[in-house]
């Protein structure tokens, strides 16, 4: 029988933990979550428990990634879709950021 449960690995590779932390501090150093923080007097004690949990949480998928279990991935995305609404999801535009060149000819192609 199978059940759902929460582990947490003992050894995290130092790549993993770099990463997790550095994609934590993407998705919540800027942005409307720095507002909600401020609008409801969000402690930084608090600030570091939910950063700690999403660290955590992107680790454990970075590692199922780079381990290249796509069933587990899998098993995730579906137990954790009902938060979205399927229509919110073609709205959806991904946003990055990080150094461009631009030169003359990107520049010209705004």
């Amino acid at each position: 029988m199978l059940i759902w449960k929460k582990v947490q690995l003992e050894n995290i590779d130092k790549k993993t933990s770099l990463l997790s932390n550095a994609l934590t501090n993407y998705i919540y150093k800027e942005g409307p979550i720095v507002k909600l923080f401020n609008k409801y007097n969000i402690s930084k004690e608090d600030r570091e428990i939910l950063d700690e949990y999403t660290a955590k949480r992107i680790a454990g998928l970075i590692i199922l990634f780079f381990s290249g279990d796509s069933k587990r991935i899998n098993d995730i995305a579906n137990k954790y879709n009902y938060l979205v609404d399927i229509d919110d999801i073609n709205k959806i535009k991904p946003e990055i950021e990080g150094y461009v060149n631009m030169t003359r000819s990107n520049k010209n192609n705004k």
